[in-house]
């Protein structure tokens, strides 16, 4: 099997898994979510949600219905091979990933209204690039719902607002949604750059495991400010009330204009999908997100 091919094969087991198995943080936290929550209604909630988790996991099947809009996150070594014809490569693993898994077709054209029925089209799957030193290749697959897509949400605030600004903003896009985004949901918060910046950031920031701290003490405290602040909403599992309304706020910024505050809020819902893994330019391949490896063995067929 030439690299090409082994790049589509894992993309598809990738989107396999993405889809059927939440990744360990975040079940984690939905179980210390349930463990937490006093609200008789809430634990319900969470309790049909880990239910739910433990039975796509044993099926092998979706943990929603809604398979999402799917995503590509890449960080390229510059020395891997065929860097040009990934895209190509990542574009049939959806195609065959739709039919195979199955997922639900979610592409559509915004102007005809016509769906591919494939989960591709223009500038679908969206893929972002990063390269760095290295011969290998990391495949990060983001499946993002309809329902928590729709409360996402940007402001450019007054410099002068500053962080008070940027908190009540926050707090006032997770009241506006109430459940409409599935909660307990994470929620990526992107600070500076310009409008697309803070946007991208807000969704990247969305990628960072929930067990890891922002290595900036000054964004950690605001994350956790943040969430205990959404959590006092009282909005609860899917909105029907309770103590966790989220289970994280993740930060990402960058240095923006002197005349302006972009802040971009990205809801991720209960079902916080991704999945990672490495591949080496010699064929090897490592699962990142999930930790582990011979569940990739299963999944890909493929060895350490």
């Amino acid at each position: 099997m030439d690299l090409e091919d082994l790049i589509e094969k894992l993309t598809v087991n990738l989107l396999r898994l993405a889809v059927t198995k939440l990744p360990p943080d975040v079940k984690e936290a939905l179980k210390d979510a349930y463990v937490r929550e006093r609200n008789p209604t809430g634990r319900i909630q969470l309790k049909a949600i880990l239910e739910n988790i433990r039975l796509a996991e044993e099926e092998g099947l979706p943990i929603c219905q809604d398979t999402g809009l799917i995503s590509f996150y890449l960080r390229a070594g510059s020395r891997f091979h065929c860097l040009e014809r990934i895209e190509e490569a990542l574009r049939r693993a959806v195609a065959k990933a739709t039919v195979q898994i199955p997922l639900r077709p979610n592409a559509v054209d915004p102007f005809t209204q016509k769906n591919t029925g494939d989960n591709t089209g223009r500038f679908i799957p969206y893929i972002h690039w990063s390269i760095t030193s290295g011969d290998f290749l990391e495949i990060t697959v983001l499946p993002k719902g309809g329902g928590s897509e729709n409360m996402c949400a940007l402001r450019i605030l007054r410099p002068s607002d500053g962080i008070s600004g940027l908190k009540k903003f926050v707090l006032g896009c997770v009241v506006n949604a109430g459940g409409m985004p599935c909660p307990p949901t994470i929620i990526g918060v992107g600070v500076g750059g310009g409008a697309d910046i803070a946007m991208d950031l807000a969704k990247k920031a969305l990628l960072r495991p929930l067990n890891e701290s922002h290595p900036n003490r000054v964004i950690s405290r605001l994350e956790e400010e943040l969430l205990d602040a959404v959590n006092k909403t009282g909005i609860g599992p899917m909105g029907l009330g309770g103590d966790v309304t989220a289970l994280a706020v993740r930060i990402e910024y960058a240095y923006r204009h002197p005349a302006s505050y972009p802040v971009a809020v990205a809801f991720q819902c209960w079902a916080a999908r991704r999945a990672s893994a490495r591949i080496y330019a010699d064929g090897r391949v490592e699962c990142l997100s999930h930790g582990d490896m011979d569940l990739m063995e299963d999944c890909c067929g493929w060895g350490r």
